[in-house]
């Protein structure tokens, strides 16, 4: 009994150790973009929205409600009237140009760092739910054991540059605390590069100093290793909170996402050109302002972008209006010559269903033509952010994969041996058995691995199973052959270490079930 029970787990590893040989679970490289942007003003209309944004900038203003930034842009010569920054475009201008086009992302893995910006550009999974579709497609509240989920799943998908930070909220901890675990987490679970927590000033220091025990105080200053995103108050306010996380982070030399946060129609104008318009003035006032912290700091031109239901009030995805801004947007930073984020797969629908999957491919084609470098949200988003569902998260990936291998561009390194197969065929023939398509097939076309494409009696004798249980059971599948990477003993304890002495200094006061 006990002999077969040890064969039977001998088999059981033999066969995980088989699988892990027949997959292929390396990261993809940066996407190196070969298709031609789609841009949809021509340059006076370029040049019309820069002009509209300086005015902004200079005649309405834009509010800083930090007085620490608001000393910084009296010294950087801008015109403080209260909390209102006026800023005279020249002076933007100059400040603006110190931002690096491009830079390169260092992984804890050395082999998965990664050129960004210009024509490089990097998928990251979504962040931010407060609940989420497990394994079973149940929605719950999430638990720190589901972020690690999520965090090996980012792990092992290839397109998947990133394993982000709190992809969900981890309900099971105090909030006051979360942003420590959360880290630990994203560096536990994934030697990929991964984004920082930008809550308060504070926390955004700790996720800092837990780069430098990672990375090393000196590498830090000179590589940046870790994302922060800031969001904007749109219209025209930047907030104490964001504006502090952005000292922690720029001050280090690490690339921050300026996020206007765009409800267009709610919190811009009710018109497409104008809410760019005030977007920009809205990024650029950021942008200038990490300069001011740190000149040649990275700095990414960013925004959250979504329009409003005028029947309901509720933000929508996937519509035209968002795929219009995204080609504008990216013309806008491509005129500054700044590295841009956009918002990836998003979508409104409760469960993963059509209507899912339209409005994500519909984002997804947009802003892969728009050329945005940082595609953030890529895996996971759904019901308007309040939910990452695992089997919409690797349905995502794939559908990224797909987006990369379109992005890529066609491939010519074969043309005239594969002509010649033409001549070799002839008419009425088939290539199925020859040469070149038994060695390129793998290459050739992609083959999506979760979509099902064979016949409706195939289909019903493999069980007919439709994509949301398909994807749960590769989900499964993929996280009984995760392996973690290894991390440095010492540099481990030392940031456990921290974690215990940072939870002992802050009170832990806020009750459990409490969300932002």
């Amino acid at each position: 009994m006990a002999v077969e029970a040890v064969g039977k787990v001998r088999r059981g590893r033999g066969a995980r150790k088989a699988t892990r040989e027949a997959r292929d679970f390396s990261m993809l490289p940066a996407l190196k973009r070969r298709l031609p942007h789609t841009e949809v003003m021509d340059a006076e209309q370029v040049q019309r929205i820069d002009a509209a944004s300086m005015d902004i900038l200079e005649n309405v203003g834009v509010v800083f409600r930090d007085p620490i930034a608001l000393e910084d842009w009296r010294n950087a010569g801008a015109e403080v009237r209260g909390e209102t920054v006026h800023l005279d475009r020249d002076l933007v201008r100059e400040l603006i140009a110190t931002i690096p086009s491009g830079f390169t992302y260092h992984a804890r893995d050395p082999q998965k760092s990664l050129p960004f910006g210009n024509e490089h550009s990097i998928f990251v999974p979504m962040t931010g739910a407060p609940y989420l579709r497990d394994l079973g497609d149940v929605r719950r509240g999430p638990t720190l054991e589901d972020l690690a989920i999520f965090h090996k799943l980012s792990h092992m998908s290839p397109v998947l540059h990133s394993s982000a930070h709190h992809i969900v909220e981890p309900m099971d901890h105090p909030i006051s605390h979360r942003h420590l675990r959360i880290t630990y987490s994203s560096m536990k679970y994934s030697d990929k590069t991964f984004m920082g927590m930008t809550t308060s000033p504070k926390n955004a220091e700790d996720v800092i100093e837990m780069c430098a025990l990672l990375f090393g105080e000196e590498f830090l200053e000179t590589h940046p290793v870790v994302t922060g995103n800031c969001n904007g108050n749109s219209p025209l306010v930047w907030d104490e909170t964001m504006l502090g996380a952005m000292r922690a982070f720029s001050r280090r030399n690490q690339p921050v996402l300026c996020s206007p946060f765009v409800l267009g129609g709610a919190n811009t104008p009710a018109s497409v050109a104008p809410s760019v318009a005030q977007l920009n003035a809205e990024a650029l006032s950021a942008l200038a302002y990490t300069q001011v912290i740190r000149k040649g700091a990275p700095a990414i031109y960013g925004h959250y972008l979504s329009t409003v239901s005028m029947k309901s009030g509720a933000p929508m995805a996937g519509t035209p209006e968002i795929s219009l801004m995204n080609f504008m947007i990216g013309q806008m930073a491509r005129y500054y010559d700044v590295p841009w984020r956009s918002s990836n797969t998003l979508g409104g629908a409760k469960t993963f269903d059509a209507q899912a999957g339209y409005e994500s491919a519909m984002t997804l084609n947009a802003v892969l033509m728009a050329g945005a470098n940082y595609l953030w949200h890529s895996a996971g988003w759904n019901e308007a952010g309040m939910h990452c569902s695992i089997a919409k998260f690797v349905v995502d990936a794939e559908m990224c994969a797909m987006g990369y291998r379109m992005a890529e561009g066609v491939r010519w390194d074969d043309f005239d041996e594969a002509l010649k197969a033409v001549g070799d065929i002839g008419p009425g023939g088939h290539y199925l058995g020859h040469p070149h398509t038994l060695e390129n097939f793998q290459r050739a076309f992609f083959m999506p691995e979760l979509f099902d494409n064979n016949s409706i009696e195939q289909w019903q004798a493999e069980g007919g199973l439709e994509i949301t249980e398909r994807a749960l059971n590769h989900a499964r599948a993929l996280l009984k052959d995760y392996e973690q990477p290894s991390l440095d003993p010492g540099t481990n304890e030392a940031l456990l270490d921290y974690i215990a002495r940072r939870e002992r200094e802050i009170p832990a006061a806020e009750a459990l079930n409490q969300t932002y």
